[in-house]
């Protein structure tokens, strides 16, 4: 995780920082003589062509870069059938001229579940190129990862059954309704590690941001690693009260500073 969100200079902070998801609630075993009911797929307040666009602001700099969020396609994959979501972010030219970076995230999320099938992350900085795969094998649980830079360094790690990659994690987490005082928690694995992220929900209070203004949930968030130190500071995401439940904003302190997200577009 450090790797995806630092190495992108935060554009994705919370984007790729894992939140929460929808419990797994084991299923009885049909009786004898009946069929299995027929499997229904998630509710969620988003759809193809969804594109949400983002100011992202770092230290002194009121907006260094921009980034994009889409649902770019629903189709079969693994014998079901998946969301393919898509993040982009590049800096403003100033910036650019500073440091050179893009960077392209994607997920293919389960519609049954919405848990994590596969996801990748892409990253150009100044010279260097970086990819980074995952993919679930819910069947074993275990995670399979592939690291590629000049060298490539894969394998694979045992992981708990609702495990996610960051990504997935935001958009199952857009698919829940909460309740003031909440505590969640969610496993994320990233480049062959896992992270724990607990999520308090605090009162909605009334965010401004280039859309306008929002009322919108606050969840507070610390995430963990596996020795149990925290990774980052002051992280902080706002989810909209309304049908469409936007992350409207988000924010956190970064080994490279301080950043926040703030939602310019929704379309």
């Amino acid at each position: 995780m450090r790797s995806a969100v630092v190495t992108a200079l935060g554009f994705t902070v919370l984007v790729t920082v894992p939140l929460v998801s929808q419990r797994a609630v084991p299923r009885p075993s049909p009786a004898p003589g009946r069929a299995a009911a027929a499997r229904v797929e998630s509710a969620v307040p988003f759809k193809v062509g969804e594109t949400l666009t983002y100011d992202v602001s770092w230290s002194s700099f009121l907006v260094a870069g921009t980034a994009v969020t889409s649902v770019q396609d629903k189709k079969p994959s693994l014998n079901s059938t998946a969301y393919y979501v898509v993040v982009e972010g590049r800096p403003v030219p100033l910036v650019a001229r500073l440091y050179s970076l893009y960077y392209k995230m994607d997920s293919l999320i389960d519609a049954y579940g919405l848990l994590s099938q596969s996801g990748s992350v892409y990253t150009e900085e100044g010279g260097a190129r970086r990819t980074t795969t995952i993919r679930f094998d819910r069947r074993t649980r275990r995670a399979f990862f592939e690291h590629k830079t000049t060298t490539t360094v894969s394998g694979d790690i045992p992981v708990p059954p609702q495990t996610q990659d960051g990504l997935a994690a935001f958009y199952s987490l857009r698919g829940r309704t909460f309740q003031l005082g909440e505590r969640l928690t969610i496993p994320v694995a990233d480049s062959g590690s896992l992270y724990t992220t607990q999520v308090e929900v605090a009162a909605p209070e009334t965010v401004k941001v280039p859309l306008g203004q929002v009322s919108a949930w606050k969840l507070k968030v610390a995430i963990t690693d596996t020795a149990n130190q925290p990774v980052w500071k002051d992280i902080a995401l706002w989810i909209s009260n309304d049908a469409r439940r936007l992350p409207v904003k988000m924010q956190a302190e970064l080994p490279v500073g301080a950043f926040v997200l703030a939602l310019r577009e929704a379309r």
